[in-house]
């Protein structure tokens, strides 16, 4: 009978198995052409074409007519790594996202329900205002947010942890409370801040934005998105179980509250890091979870492979409007998402018979 079932069921694995890898292999091919075009785009638009031979002029090694070097500049050393930070930050926050919705059992979850990303606006402000960490040179205020961050992660464990147990529904509302708190303490820094400039700046920063987009970035935010989705997917079995309960977890032998710890520090690592080089960008990591398992299902294993590459697709396109809209003044991203992310958000809830993980 079981090999009966083994047979009967191996048409819909493929068939599965198939849909995802062309899911996947759709997602790729969009998120080349809209990196391609994306870096094309701007106040000096250049063809797609053109965009493309200066890649790969610049990966190869190839020569550039004297003429073009402005042109090529501009689209290696400006748009190049602010298009890929996009992606990068689009892909890790969607990841991160499913994993904290699966961790505390809450459709409303996001990366930032936990504190993080007031945490690290505190340090961001904190820094810009008292212009401390200056040894970090260009990256302080980055510095500066990634503490903030993991000061925040830190005090919400500890505040939200009973008797060694981390209970779900304890760790969201310790996070939304001091969250408030970690506001409150921004505005006060905000408001002695001594100058107005440096006042703007963080404001921006807060809403988040690509605008100071380095190379020297790149290479720490792509391995940390790299190690944190290679983890994540590890777990991906534990975060299926997490999302159906700790009971059911316990029945199948895993301490949900020892995954749970942990799946809290790795997703505090990841958006610290996140934070830090980004701002704070909202609904990334609450809308892209829940369009992917409409498309692809539950199974944390495929939302999480589907969710990276719809995650960068997304942050791409909305860097771009940002950056583009009302040109030659750029739009804070944390606006654009807003505006997509609300109306699909309450979209979703009116959907008849949506509920998380599924219809």
């Amino acid at each position: 009978m079981g090999t009966l079932q083994v047979a009967l069921d191996a048409p819909r694995t493929a068939s599965r198995k198939g849909g995802l890898a062309l899911v996947c292999f759709a997602l790729s091919v969009a998120l080349l052409v809209s990196v391609v075009i994306a870096i094309g785009l701007g106040a000096a638009v250049v063809a797609p074409g053109d965009t493309a031979r200066y890649l790969w002029a610049a990966l190869s090694g190839g020569r550039i007519e004297a003429g073009e070097v402005t042109t090529y500049q501009i689209v290696w050393q400006i748009r190049t790594p602010r298009v890929l930070l996009a992606a990068l930050v689009g892909a890790g926050l969607s990841a991160v996202g499913v994993a904290v919705q699966a961790m505390v059992r809450n459709a409303l979850a996001d990366p930032f329900v936990l504190g993080v990303s007031s945490g690290a606006s505190v340090g961001a402000v904190s820094v810009t205002v008292s212009g401390g960490l200056a040894a970090f040179g260009v990256y302080a205020v980055s510095a500066g947010a990634f503490a903030g961050a993991l000061a925040a992660s830190a005090l919400v464990f500890v505040v939200s942890a009973s008797r060694g147990a981390l209970a779900p529904l304890r760790l969201v509302l310790t996070g939304v409370a001091l969250s408030f708190g970690f506001q409150a303490l921004m505005s006060v820094l905000i408001y002695f801040g001594p100058d107005n400039e440096a006042t703007s700046s963080v404001l921006y920063w807060t809403l988040g934005g690509f605008g100071a987009a380095q190379w020297g970035a790149l290479p720490v935010v792509a391995m940390v998105v790299a190690l944190g989705l290679s983890l994540l997917l590890r777990e991906a079995r534990t975060l299926d179980l997490l999302a159906l309960g700790d009971e059911s977890a316990a029945s199948l032998g895993i301490d949900a509250d020892r995954r749970r710890r942990w799946l809290l520090i790795l997703v505090s690592l990841v958006t610290g890091v996140l934070v830090a080089v980004s701002g704070a960008i909202a609904f990334v990591g609450l809308i892209v979870p829940h369009l992917v398992r409409m498309v692809v299902g539950a199974t944390h294993r495929r939302v999480l492979a589907v969710a990276l590459l719809a995650g960068a697709v997304f942050m791409v396109w909305a860097d771009l409007v940002a950056r583009t809209l009302a040109a030659p003044r750029e739009l804070p991203l944390g606006v654009i998402t807003a505006l997509v992310g609300v109306p699909v958000f309450l979209t979703l809830l009116r959907r008849k018979g949506y509920v998380f993980g599924g219809r």
